[in-house]
This record gives structure tokens, sequence and C-alpha cells, in this order.
């Protein structure tokens, strides 16, 4: 089969697969997400500290040209911030680069400037994209183009105005780092007196690109934080120490929600709620997908025991309340959807935690066999 990958505007091996793309691949008016965190070859890293947006452009032109009679809700990219914190400040996910002090698996990187230049680029790159599928393809395709952003929900963690303001960091670092320059063109004021010249500046040019540059957000929610306020470092500046916040999940010993198979996971459907409404208040009241909400349990070999998920159904009632909470409050949620339909190979997790509401038995040819949460999702549906 033939593949594609746009590098310097030239093809080079990518997953365009044209025979799919032409003759077997029909979906009706299908979702598309534009590479999460594959796009860039490893040897590439080193020149381009993430995603190139010229290429990424180009790469997406040629999925708009191929895919979008068939596609007509398109996303970018997938969670622009785990790839640029994650992979470039702590250095736990590929490309694995950060300050040797942060993890000393890094054999390179600089956790202080790194994670701010990948953000930056991923938002050209994702800017870039949109603009082409506007002047290009959507009115002949009739489709929709956005991106999806993660976040946790942050608490203060105690009534003091320090914890306070410390909150809002933290959802500015985490969230804002993105939502503001899509609809402000420029990064939350937070960012820019923390961070000030290590923080990468828009063009005018660029600025007005970016604003705007979405039909649609996605977001995509899991757990909250408490978050308590702390000095500015000295010394091991990062980006995850930028904020000047102590992020934990317990307070006064009691757990923020109910523990998950995730250590840093926890079920706090009120932090989806807060987290939509505070969106829907700030920014202008967007049209909102919640493009991943789920929680994972321990892995287990057994199928009867693995099939018995009953705290994820209860999982899901509760976000799907907290949901239908938000709806009330007049936040604009067109989709949600349930992470994930198969147990997955989770990030540096592998295969040790199960997020599916389907069990996929590793023992047995990968047999896979709907679990209580899936069941109970199937019937909420039908309703």
């Amino acid at each position: 089969m033939e593949t594609k990958q746009m590098v310097e505007g030239k093809p080079r091996c990518f997953g365009v697969v044209y025979e799919v793309a032409k003759e077997d691949y029909d979906p009706p008016k299908g979702w598309v997400n534009l590479p999460k965190v594959d796009l860039v070859p490893f040897a590439e890293v080193e020149d381009y500290r993430g995603v190139k947006w010229s290429d990424f452009r180009d790469y997406a032109d040629l999925c708009f040209k191929e895919f979008g009679d068939k596609i007509k809700l398109w996303t970018t990219i997938n969670e622009p911030w785990t790839y640029a914190s994650i992979g470039y400040d702590s250095g736990q996910f590929a490309p694995g680069r950060c300050s040797a002090w942060m993890n000393n698996s890094c054999v390179a990187g600089d956790s202080a400037t790194e994670p701010y230049i990948v953000g930056h680029h991923m938002l050209l790159a994702h800017a870039e994209a949109a603009k082409v599928y506007r002047t290009k393809y959507r009115a002949l395709q009739k489709g929709e183009i956005g991106i999806v952003l993660v976040s946790r929900w942050f608490e203060q963690y105690s009534k003091t105005k320090e914890d306070a303001k410390a909150a809002k960091r933290a959802i500015d670092f985490m969230f804002g780092w993105f939502i503001d320059p899509l609809t402000s063109g420029d990064y939350p004021e937070n960012m820019r007196r923390l961070v000030q010249d290590r923080l990468p500046k828009f063009t005018t040019e660029q600025a007005e690109m970016v604003k705007g540059s979405y039909d649609f957000l996605g977001l995509n929610y899991y757990t909250s934080n408490y978050a308590s306020n702390v000095s500015p470092y000295k010394v091991n500046i990062s980006y995850s120490r930028d904020s000047q916040v102590n992020e934990t999940t317990e307070r006064n010993g009691k757990l923020i929600g109910e523990p998950t198979g995730s250590s840093v996971f926890f079920a706090v459907p009120e932090g989806l709620h807060k987290f939509l409404v505070y969106t829907k208040k700030k920014y202008k009241n967007p049209t909102i997908y919640v493009t991943e909400n789920g929680m994972s349990d321990a892995n287990v070999t057994g199928v009867q025991q693995g099939v018995n998920d009953f705290q994820r159904v209860d999982f899901y009632r509760r976000h799907l309340l907290a949901l239908n909470a938000a709806l009330k409050d007049g936040v604009i949620v067109k989709g949600y959807f349930a992470w994930s339909l198969l147990d997955n190979f989770e990030w540096n997790s592998g295969y040790t935690q199960r997020f599916g509401i389907n069990f996929i038995d590793y023992t047995d040819n990968l047999k896979r066999h709907p679990k209580l949460s899936g069941l109970w999702l199937k019937k909420f549906l039908l309703k």
C-alpha cells in the first residue's frame, strides 16, 4: 500500500493509505483526529522541537483532499498539553526530553524552555491546518474543524486568597495555555507575567491566524486536583514549577474523589461540571464535545472479573449527570465520548491499565467481551 508523509512539502512515509481512503473507508459523516503524538519521526525531534507547523499544514492539506468528502468533523491535535509537558518537561512520554535534574532518563532537553516552544508550534500547526481547511475545502465539503484540549479541574486547597489565585494559575497553565491564544490571540496574563522571555510571542499575523481558528472545542476530562500556592523557585526552573502551584489529591486526610486504577486519576464528576461552566463563562460559550472521559482499573487476566466493572458504571452515571447539569446551565455540548471502547495500550503504562467498556482477553486471541459498563451505556443510549 502506498503511504505518504509531508516533510518540507514532499511526500514521505505516512499513514494516509490511498487504497483505504478511496475504496474501503466509507464512514457516514465520520470523525477524524489528525495525529496525536506520532507525526514527527524521532530523528527530526532535534531539529523541530515538536511539530513543525508548515509540515503539519501540508499533511493536513493532503488528508482534507483525500478524506474530506467522507469526513465532516476534523480535530487537528489531541492534547497538545500532554505532548508539550510530559514529553518535554518531565520527559516521561515521547520524545523523552527534559532537564537532567528533572528526570535522569532524559539525555537532552530543557524543561524551562522547550515545553513552551513545542506548545507554541502546535498552536501554529493547528491554526495553519484550520486556515487551509476553511479557505480550500469547507465550502465544498461542508465540514467543521476543531482542536482537542485536556485539563484537570482545580479546586483551591484552602480558603485563602493565595490558594484561590493558585487554582486560577493552575488552570491557566494547563488549559489557558492553549485556549487563550485560540480565543484572544495571546497567552494568559499569568503565563506572560511568570514565564516572561521564555514564553514565545506571536507576531500580529500569527495572533490573528490563531484567534478563532476552531469551529468547536474537544475537551478531555479525567480528574481534578487541589491547588495551593508555593513560593517562586530560584533554581531548577521548569514549566511545571513556573505556575507556583502545588497540586495534590488530598486535603485534610480526605481524597478529592474515589480512587481508580490510576494513581493520578480520581473520580470527580463535579469537576467536569465546573470545567464546562468555566469554559462557557470565560470563553464565550463555545460549541463543545466531551471527547474523552473515562477511568481505568488495574489489569486482570480473568474475563469474569474483568467484565464486572461496577465502579465504571457508577463513574459514567455520575459524569453524565454532571454533563446534564452543565447543559441545564447553558453550556453547548453536542457530544460525549466514553474513553474507551476497548482496553488499550495506555501510554507508558502499557497493558497494566484497562480503560475499555469492552474487555480484551490478551491470553485468548484478543477476544472481546462486553463489560457491565458497555451494556449499561447501550441501555442508556436506547432509552
